[in-house]
């Protein structure tokens, strides 16, 4: 494993995880028996082509959706166990989400859309304010701290939705293809971020993407085919 800080804990336990779908009368299986472990502090991307179940995984780790079978623990609360009231609680408190299409809130400033994670947890507006502008001096977005959403290109909303998704220290960053709608230059840009404000934190990300790309920049890599995961170090996926 790379030394950026990752560390041997698990913080993401997954046993026995199962999740299906019922299609034209058939139940497809998305995630068949999955056990993972994904440790504090590391980059790990889930590979796999559309449909594959990445973005499935990512949900059923942030407590969005449930499985059919199975257990995950994160930063160490089974939230399988969770009802969906104290899912969303514990979600604001330890989960941060970056997505593909940015889900900005269309009637909030830029600003207000970083500093709403606070104000859920109780943070005053002045404290949770000074946050806010803190991070989007590190993004490079602090002159449009007063700006609505779509007065911003694609990349400059990722930004802001990165700065969103740290804004609450969260333990465990989620992103689901968040370059995904980005042009590679963008993209690049968005991702060298993402990771350099994750990793100076010393958060764990966790990436579904089907950029094998983004391959060289991980420490682990799972790529998803059938509902089976086959983890691998990223040296030994670029090599072999």
């Amino acid at each position: 494993m790379k030394t950026n800080g990752a560390g041997f804990e698990a913080i993401v336990r997954v046993r026995g995880l199962c999740k299906g779908y019922e299609e034209g009368g058939r139940t497809h299986t998305v995630l068949d028996n999955v056990d993972l472990d994904i440790y504090a502090g590391e980059f790990f991307v889930l590979l796999g082509k559309s449909g594959s179940g990445k973005s499935t995984l990512l949900n059923l780790m942030s407590g969005i959706d449930r499985p059919d079978a199975g257990q995950i623990t994160v930063h160490g609360t089974d939230i399988t166990a969770l009802d969906e009231y104290r899912q969303t609680i514990f979600r604001r408190d330890h989960i941060g989400i970056v997505f593909q299409f940015f889900n900005l809130i269309p009637t909030l400033t830029v600003l207000e859309n970083i500093t709403l994670p606070l104000e859920l947890r109780g943070s005053n507006r002045r404290n949770a304010e000074a946050q806010g502008m803190d991070l989007l001096e590190r993004v490079g977005l602090a002159d449009r701290a007063g700006d609505f959403p779509d007065k911003l290109s694609g990349g400059e909303q990722q930004r802001v939705a990165i700065a969103r998704a740290l804004a609450h220290e969260p333990a465990l960053v989620l992103a689901d293809e968040p370059t995904g709608n980005l042009d590679e230059e963008t993209g690049e840009r968005v991702l060298a971020l993402l990771l350099e404000l994750t990793r100076e934190r010393g958060k764990t990300l966790v990436m579904a993407t089907h950029n094998p790309e983004i391959i060289p920049f991980a420490d682990r890599v799972a790529r998803i085919h059938d509902g089976k995961l086959r983890i691998t170090l990223n040296q030994s996926i670029v090599s072999g």
